[in-house]
């Protein structure tokens, strides 16, 4: 992750766009959710994240693997805004678990890697079952010429079942993962919001070399306990009125996450 942000520990923020055109909670225009969407880039940006995700959190219930046209279309289109807006590496993740399709709106876009959940071994999602798709994946980004377009992979992901798996631990997970050719490893907590354990992330690097993200739970408090083993924390909830991710920004949480990574950067990093 150094190389896309040039950071040794990125802050990844979430760009959670309002639910798009076709379904269920949809009540905006495109041209609308384009607007927040590009206003919550923006402000983001500017309080000091280094990269940033930009996902149909609102789309629920999620399809499982495809999602239609409209969604593909809509994404393509707020991503590339939200890139328009702002000079920070843009990734994209469609749930649920529509890879493909995150990855050929990156291409078309301009973004700089995606979200991949179902990457390797099958599991139980909130959808039903997921199997993993990283022959298909990979194909694909090699058939539409998108290799530089990175691929971060879930593993273990979070709102899933992994009891077909329970004798495939963290470690052999992240070894797959590194073998099937994902470009970093996200790791989580049990659901949105929930902590990542440090115990799972350490776990985590003994079975890849792969970078390791923190994906859920990010808070100013745990934050110096991820910090050393990870190369970038993805943070969404937390950066919402309180701390919900169906809410707005908070101006003053996004400014206690900042603040809580500068303090870190200065004393482990010698950074500013």
């Amino acid at each position: 992750m150094e190389s896309l942000t040039g950071r040794k520990v990125s802050l990844i923020g979430m760009v959670h766009v309002r639910a798009l055109p076709g379904t269920p909670q949809n009540s905006m225009t495109i041209d609308e959710i384009r607007e927040i969407a590009v206003e919550e880039a923006t402000l983001l940006r500017k309080s000091g994240f280094d990269a940033l995700i930009v996902e149909n959190m609102h789309d629920v219930p999620y399809l499982k693997r495809r999602v239609g046209p409209e969604i593909v279309a809509c994404m393509t289109e707020l991503t590339s805004a939200v890139r328009r807006a702002v000079d920070c590496p843009i990734g994209v993740q469609i749930l649920a678990g529509a890879n493909m399709e995150a990855l050929a709106a990156a291409q078309a876009a301009g973004a700089g890697f995606i979200r991949a959940e179902g990457f390797v071994y099958a599991h139980v999602a909130d959808e039903g079952i997921m199997e993993s798709d990283a022959g298909e994946l990979l194909r694909f980004r090699r058939s539409i010429g998108a290799e530089k377009i990175l691929i971060l992979a879930d593993i273990k992901k979070k709102h899933s079942s992994h009891a077909i798996t329970f004798d495939v631990n963290l470690a052999d997970t992240a070894h797959t993962a590194e073998f099937f050719g994902a470009d970093a490893l996200v790791v989580t907590g049990s659901a949105t919001g929930r902590p990542t354990k440090p115990g799972d992330l350490e776990e985590a690097s003994r079975g890849s070399f792969l970078p390791l993200i923190v994906g859920s739970g990010v808070t100013p408090e745990n934050m110096g306990s991820l910090w050393s083993l990870s190369r970038g924390l993805i943070i969404g909830s937390y950066l919402k009125k309180e701390g919900k991710w169906d809410q707005g920004l908070s101006e003053e949480r996004i400014r206690k996450i900042v603040d809580a990574a500068t303090a870190i950067r200065g004393k482990r990093e010698g950074e500013a």
